[in-house]
């Protein structure tokens, strides 16, 4: 599978180079613009699969960029990078095209169980793997495992939890699963749910952190603590 390439703005040289170089080191390409002026050309030529970009900036800032990143590639995910805390801020990125929103500062790995949470959501690029608070899970391989415990999955164990770790932390509707993993949503494909719903949150207590929620109403919520 082909490195996926991700268009990072940021203007603080530091940080850009750990991150760069530890996204680098998962296995993205990474293109790193340190001014905002200077993003339009590269978004354009280097057509990415993902951008991180900074909201302040010198030149355009990162709402800007992201304005200009909805309006080329509609479904290219968007993080914002920033340091206010203010809600306005928060509703100020997601009205420019933005899909997450990360305060700094920021771990390294949060940012990469957003950025393969993302990539997974928007369909342009399946994760070989997982990470889920401790545990890594391989969709491939159906495996989950926490240090030297591990699990294997059923099939239709690895497909939920597939659908539910590319939605880690958001809600996802019971009906949707029942039609993407049933392919309809009567009465006795509801309870086979519940069965496997049941065998996950099992196989999940390898990390007391992560929990599979019931929405009443609603479906299921993957978390973390």
């Amino acid at each position: 599978m082909p490195e996926s390439k991700i268009l990072y703005v940021e203007d603080e040289e530091v940080l850009a180079g750990l991150v760069k170089d530890h996204l680098e080191r998962n296995s993205f390409l990474v293109k790193w613009v340190a001014h905002g002026n200077e993003a339009e050309a590269v978004l354009k030529q280097f057509q990415p699969d993902l951008c991180i970009l900074d909201i302040m900036l010198p030149g355009l800032s990162g709402y800007e960029i992201g304005k200009i990143v909805r309006k080329e590639f509609k479904d290219v995910p968007i993080i914002f990078l920033t340091a206010r805390s203010e809600a306005k801020d928060v509703v100020e990125g997601f009205k420019s095209g933005g899909n997450d929103y990360l305060r700094k500062p920021f771990s390294l790995e949060e940012l990469m169980v957003r950025v393969n949470n993302l990539l997974a959501m928007s369909g342009r690029v399946t994760p070989t793997q997982f990470k889920i608070g401790k545990l890594f899970y391989d969709p491939v391989r159906m495996l989950m495992q926490n240090g030297s415990e591990s699990v294997t999955l059923s099939h239709r164990e690895n497909e939920l939890l597939k659908m539910l770790a590319a939605n880690l932390g958001l809600p996802v509707e019971r009906k949707e699963i029942l039609l993407q993993l049933w392919g309809d949503d009567h009465f006795f494909n509801s309870r086979n749910l519940d069965v496997y719903v049941v065998r996950l949150r099992k196989h999940l207590k390898m990390d007391p952190e992560v929990q599979l929620m019931t929405l009443k109403g609603v479906g299921y919520q993957l978390v973390v603590k």
